[in-house]
This record gives C-alpha cells, sequence and structure tokens, in this order.
C-alpha cells in the first residue's frame, strides 16, 4: 500500500513538473512575442488578440503565472521531502533537493524556456485561452500582489504607469528596417532607409548650386534668349533680370513650342507672360518639409536662398524623388560622370560631386555636417586653394587633386587606406 501511495505521489511530482514547464514556457513566450507583428496579427487571428489583451497589462499577467509557478514548485518540493524522508530517512531531505532541483532546471525551466525563446508565437498562441482562464482565477491574489508591488515601487521613485512606452523612434526603426533581411526586398529596404534619411538632409544637400545653375537673363538679346532656349534639355527655366540674384520667375519649355513653328513672333514680351511667379526656399529647409511645400504649392522647382536672400541654387521635386528611389533619370547636360572607377580600385571622383553622393557611391564615411561637395570639403582641410598635386587625409581616404581650375578642384583620385 506504501509502495502505491509513493508511486502515486512520484507521479503527482512528474505532473507538478509538467506544469511548472507550461508555467515558464508560458512566460517567455509571451514576452518574446513581437508587439508590431502581434498587432498585425491581432486584427485577423483570435488567439493572438487574446494575447495582445494579455499584455495590455503585463504586470497582471506576469504576476498570474509567477504564483502559479510557485505554487506547483513548492508543492512538488513538499512532496519531494515527504517521498524522500519515507525512503531515506533525514537524509533524505538533501537527496531530494538536489534531484529535484536538477529535475526543476532542466524539465521545468531550462528547456520549456529555450523552446518558448525560439518559438514564441508557437508556444504562445494556443495557450492564451488558457492563461486568460486562470487570470480570472487568480485574480484576487493577483491584484493584491500587484498593489503591494506597485506600493514599493512607488516608495523608490518608481511609476510603472509612467514608464510604458510603446513607440519606437527614427534608429530603431532604421534598425528594425535594416534588420528585415529577405523579409523586404533590398531595394524597397534602401527606400525605406533613404525615407528616414531625408529627415536629417536639407535642401543645401541636394541643390543645383548657383554656378551650375541654367538660366537666362530676360534684358538679353531677343536671339540670344529663343537660341538659349533652343538648346536647353532642361523643362524649367529659371528666368532672372540683370542678375541672377533677381530670379523674376520660373519659364515651362512646354509653352514655348508655338515661338518654334513659326505661327507666333518671339519677343521679350510675349515671354514674359509666360513666365510663372517663383517659390523661395532656406537653405536650411529639410527635404521632407520640401517635400511637403512641393505637394502644397503645386510646385516642381524651388529657388534657394540663403540668410540674406541671396540665390544659393536651385532644388527640384526630382532632386529629392532621387534621394528616396535612386536615379532615374539621366541629366543631358553631363557628359562626364561624378565617379569612376580606376582598375587598381581608386576612385576619380568630380569634385562638384556631393559629399552625400559620394558615401552613397563608395561606403565611405565623410564628414556630413561641413562644406556640401568636395571641393568645399577639401578646402576646408587644406585651409587654402589647393594646387594640383596636393594630397590631403580625411578620416582613412586619402585624396590627390589631380585638376585644378582656378580655385575650384574639378577632379581628384582617392582611395581607402
Amino acid at each position: 500500500m506504501n509502495e502505491l501511495h509513493t508511486g502515486f505521489l512520484i507521479g503527482l511530482i512528474v505532473v507538478l513538473i509538467l506544469l511548472s514547464a507550461f508555467f515558464s514556457g508560458s512566460e517567455t513566450s509571451m514576452l518574446s512575442l513581437n508587439r508590431y507583428r502581434l498587432k498585425h496579427l491581432s486584427k485577423h487571428k483570435k488567439s493572438a488578440k487574446r494575447a495582445a489583451e494579455l499584455l495590455d497589462r503585463p504586470e497582471r499577467l506576469i504576476g498570474m503565472i509567477l504564483i502559479g509557478n510557485n505554487l506547483v514548485n513548492i508543492f512538488a518540493s513538499s512532496i519531494a521531502t515527504v517521498i524522500a524522508l519515507r525512503m531515506f530517512g533525514d537524509v533524505g531531505i538533501a537527496i531530494s533537493t538536489l534531484i529535484l532541483t536538477l529535475l526543476i532546471l532542466i524539465f521545468a525551466e531550462i528547456t520549456p524556456k529555450t523552446i518558448a525563446a525560439y518559438y514564441p508565437e508557437k508556444f504562445a498562441f494556443p495557450i492564451t485561452g488558457i492563461l486568460k482562464f486562470l487570470l480570472k482565477v487568480f485574480f484576487p491574489f493577483v491584484w493584491l500582489l500587484n498593489t503591494i508591488t506597485k506600493g514599493i515601487l512607488l516608495l523608490f521613485g518608481l511609476n510603472p504607469e509612467k514608464s510604458k512606452n510603446d513607440q519606437i523612434s527614427v534608429d530603431e526603426l532604421r534598425t528594425i528596417v535594416s534588420e528585415t533581411n529577405d523579409l523586404i526586398p533590398n531595394r524597397h529596404q534602401g527606400m525605406l532607409l533613404n525615407i528616414l534619411d531625408i529627415e536629417d538632409a536639407s535642401v543645401e544637400d541636394i541643390m543645383i548650386p548657383r554656378n551650375e545653375i541654367l538660366a537666362i537673363d530676360i534684358n538679353d538679346d531677343e536671339d540670344k534668349l529663343l537660341q538659349t532656349i533652343r538648346d536647353c534639355n532642361f523643362t524649367r527655366l529659371p528666368v532672372y533680370e540683370d542678375d541672377i540674384d533677381n530670379i523674376i520667375g520660373i519659364l515651362h519649355m512646354r509653352n514655348l513650342g508655338k515661338f518654334f513653328t513659326g505661327n507666333v513672333p518671339f519677343s521679350r514680351k510675349s515671354l514674359r507672360t509666360l513666365i510663372r511667379e517663383p517659390v523661395f526656399t532656406p537653405e536650411t529647409t529639410n527635404l521632407h518639409q520640401q517635400l511637403i511645400n512641393f505637394q502644397k504649392d503645386k510646385r516642381r522647382v524651388s529657388i534657394v536662398v540663403d540668410e540674406y536672400g541671396s540665390v544659393k541654387g536651385l532644388v527640384t521635386l526630382e532632386d529629392i524623388l532621387e534621394e528616396i528611389v535612386g536615379e532615374f533619370t539621366s541629366n543631358l547636360e553631363e557628359d562626364t560622370p561624378d565617379f569612376e572607377i580606376t582598375a587598381n580600385g581608386a576612385h576619380i571622383i568630380q569634385g562638384s560631386a556631393t559629399v552625400r553622393d559620394i558615401n552613397r557611391f563608395t561606403g565611405w564615411h565623410l564628414p556630413l555636417d561641413g562644406p556640401k561637395t568636395l571641393n568645399g570639403l577639401i578646402i576646408e582641410q587644406l585651409e587654402n586653394f589647393p594646387d594640383a598635386a596636393a594630397c590631403v587625409r580625411i578620416n582613412n581616404i586619402a585624396i590627390e587633386i589631380t585638376d585644378v581650375k582656378g580655385n575650384f578642384v574639378e577632379k581628384v583620385k582617392a582611395y581607402e587606406l
């Protein structure tokens, strides 16, 4: 009879260890669930919705699981002590403690928690119904323990309610996108990261600089005006009066077709009627805001000005879109690319190339908080206008100046040290 009774108690210990494994795995799996994936799944999956409801008050869930886990572990320990005393006497207490500790660690802690950590959804979703039922059963005890715990935390100046924060920062979102691996195609991943990056860039970073703006002076000879318009490869052309700081409008090339058919004679007066009032943008405007401005104003071109109102450059909607999706058109005015790679791996780079484009093309990390072009960066480092064959080192990049025109670095050879 005693043997039968002992066998029943051993079987009960096995059941209790399995229950302990259930509670341990439940805790790990529920807390390992991806909150953002859970929000998505809860829209069309009942078990995911129940999991989201349980995690909405995690202190209750954890309290219930810990109550259940400790109850079964203490009960198992008590039964193991009774069996050990019957079989081995007083020395059995030490033996039962050692054996039960090993069994709980292996079968009720490490194994279920490892499985739950690797497969949180497979473990958590099927048991959400059981957890909700147990939460109702243990609710009075859970409420009492949570109230006491919250009071203790408040004594230390901690408020659990204020510490809840499911929002993620831009840097955290950038990390999430970067680590999606095969879940998001590389090109789409790059576009998402570029969208996040435009918050940190201003129109000054991507604008066409003042010296490269193709514009017409409304006071030029009419034949010269017509020839410039004929040779223009852009759809929109800034128009100024006497000085480029005095831009009076933007000319859309589609409105000039009538002058080239011969039906309407070309004149300065008729040209003025086609000019649309320009839009000006401060150089510090970030790209996200400028994109909104283009959308609001129904414009595609804006003149960039500095704090004194002088023209610094020109930014287009296409420039901003290319920051997101990459270049999708070619500039017919450019015959030479900004970047070339030699046989020995060195980079031939135009001095007018922007530092942002260089970093994107090469994977380098040239500083972005100073000059926007390579020419400006070199002049800042040398603190003087360089001669050809001069060299400069910026971080771990060696830059050899190969062509200089006046005070402008036209071309360099650069390589990583």
